[in-house]
């Protein structure tokens, strides 16, 4: 269990190093939009290797597809109504893809702990490598105060790591269509913020380098995966 809480937390704590990073100076449009175009490659290997595919491998294709659905309209519907309370910010809906997708792909994590497949770095560098550029980029985006800013993230982080213990516990108790819905969950939740919020201020922001810079994330973070 402590392992779990361990691993959960070192995830995690790329979102709250990416909030830290990104209140930390004044970061110029173009650069804030290069930094999500790299971050939405990566999202982008994480749901196609790390989520989808995995998913299918240990549940079967129904059981993601069903997941698929179930994040998509969950933040999909959540989003529309922190639209109307945010004033359409692109910083609060980072951090709700943040929240929506960290909590199934960290349980995933833990389920893997418990099942005594070990970490899978694949998964941990995506998930790390990825929450840099969403917290970065929401952090940069947010009109609120540099102490609540912090507070958020810290909340979203540390319930991302117990994400990871309550995988950890759960995993015994759970089928392989369960984690398959899990993984889809996450990778449809998070197809819905990449179109609704980093791809368009990726390309408002950093310019036309925007669409290289995501090949560049995507790759990355594909062969972290590959590799590991």
């Amino acid at each position: 269990m402590s392992a779990a809480l361990g691993w959960g937390a070192l995830a995690a704590s790329s979102l709250v190093l990416g909030a830290l990073l990104g209140l930390a100076r004044k970061w110029p449009d173009r650069l804030v939009g290069l930094v999500l175009a790299f971050g939405a490659g990566a999202l982008i290997s994480a749901v196609s290797f790390d989520l989808a595919e995995d998913g299918a491998k240990v549940g079967g294709g129904t059981a993601v597809a069903i997941g698929l659905a179930t994040g998509a309209l969950t933040y999909y519907l959540a989003n529309r109504v922190l639209e109307r309370k945010a004033g359409g910010d692109a910083g609060p809906a980072l951090a709700l893809g943040a929240f929506l997708d960290g909590i199934p792909e960290q349980a995933v994590l833990g389920i893997g702990l418990a099942t005594g497949e070990g970490v899978s770095v694949g998964l941990l560098a995506a998930i790390f490598v990825s929450n840099l550029p969403e917290a970065i980029g929401s952090a940069t985006g947010m009109h609120t105060s540099k102490r609540n800013i912090i507070a958020l993230w810290v909340a979203v982080a540390a319930v991302c790591a117990l994400a990871t213990v309550a995988g950890f516990a759960i995993a015994d108790s759970v089928s392989g269509e369960f984690q398959a819905g899990v993984n889809g969950f996450a990778a449809g939740a998070l197809l819905v913020m990449l179109t609704d919020s980093m791809f368009p201020e990726a390309r408002k922001k950093g310019g036309n380098a925007a669409g290289l810079v995501t090949v560049l994330g995507f790759a990355v973070a594909a062969a972290l995966t590959t590799v590991a």
